[in-house]
């Protein structure tokens, strides 16, 4: 169903959603997160998806990498802790990063994964050992790559989150529910088309994939990201950026992996605002992000225009941030 719940009932969800600080805290009660990515292609995502879980609010950001992207990243910040045990000889990649695994509150993988077959099949061990330890897995980028040849590992398993882009869901979505399209028939010939969806296909869509992969979150970006869980749907409809540079997902997936965590620290302080039942915490989280990502993005292209870049947004996180949860 369509979520009915007013924008401000959401609104004072997602307030409700960050830990509150306090003097006695310590280090990682406000998040652990673990990334899974990067390449010797692609190091600017997974810097990009842990840093900015850093600015809103994680203690400690964690990226498994390959070994010959790991000194690239780890030059970008001295914040993050890279580790580069991500190979392609699978048992030893497993052996090296499962004994973290239990340490970290949410599992991110994609960002500048790559689709080095070995690589992916490291990958793919790695994301059933966090499946069984029930951690909170955001899936992204090349990551859906992996999904989408083979959804078996994250059917219904409803702490997953998808945050597939306008390619990436026709991929998944022809993989896993059906093509969408269209015949026209004109005297003999006929003629296949890919179907536009309208506003409200494009929801059914969505909870279509959501539902088809066993209730896992399908966070499905554009103009308006629309989010469901197979069971319900929200649509954040908060004004981001006309440009579309690269790097903005990997702040999602950030977002996401600090959001997911924070929603289940609420549920368990009895802090959240409205039942689980009206709105699950993977969506709360996923709108949380969204939303976060949004403001960020008008915030930075109100300033540099055309110009803007994912580094300019990260600026803006923290910012963002604070304005959200603290006031």
């Amino acid at each position: 169903m369509v979520s009915v719940l007013s924008q401000e009932l959401i609104f004072q969800a997602v307030k409700s959603l960050a830990p509150p600080l306090s003097y006695e805290g310590h280090k990682g009660q406000s998040g652990r997160i673990g990334l899974i990515g990067g390449s010797k292609e692609y190091t600017g995502a997974p810097y990009f998806a842990a840093i900015t879980a850093l600015r809103i609010g994680a203690d400690l950001a964690h990226v498994f990498c390959p070994p010959e992207a790991a000194p690239v990243i780890k030059s970008y910040s001295p914040e993050l802790i890279v580790h580069p045990l991500l190979t392609e000889d699978t048992p030893l990649s497993v052996e090296s990063i499962s004994p973290w695994l239990p340490r970290l509150h949410s599992i991110v993988i994609g960002p500048g994964l790559g689709r080095d077959n070995a690589i992916l099949r490291t990958v793919k061990e790695l994301l059933k050992l966090a499946k069984e330890q029930e951690k909170n897995i955001i899936i992204d980028a090349d990551g859906l790559y992996l999904i989408t040849n083979d959804p078996q590992p994250i059917k219904g398993y409803p702490n997953c989150i998808l945050t597939p882009n306008k390619i990436e869901f026709d991929r998944l979505y022809h993989k896993v529910v059906r093509i969408r399209s269209y015949f026209c028939i004109i005297g003999t010939f006929q003629f296949q088309f890919s179907s536009p969806p309208s506003g409200s296909q494009y929801q059914t869509e969505t909870m279509d994939l959501a539902r088809a992969l066993g209730g896992v979150t399908i966070v499905r970006k554009g103009l308006h990201d629309v989010i469901s869980n197979g069971q319900q749907v929200l649509s954040c409809e908060e004004e981001g950026s006309p440009c579309r540079k690269g790097g903005q997902g990997d702040l999602l997936s950030g977002c996401l992996g600090v959001c997911s965590y924070w929603a289940q620290l609420a549920k368990e302080h009895n802090r959240l605002t409205l039942k689980e039942t009206e709105l699950p915490l993977t969506l709360l989280a996923s709108y949380t992000s969204c939303l976060i990502v949004k403001k960020c993005a008008r915030l930075t292209f109100k300033r540099l225009g055309r110009s803007l870049l994912a580094c300019d947004m990260v600026d803006n996180v923290g910012g963002v941030s604070c304005e959200l949860f603290d006031q």
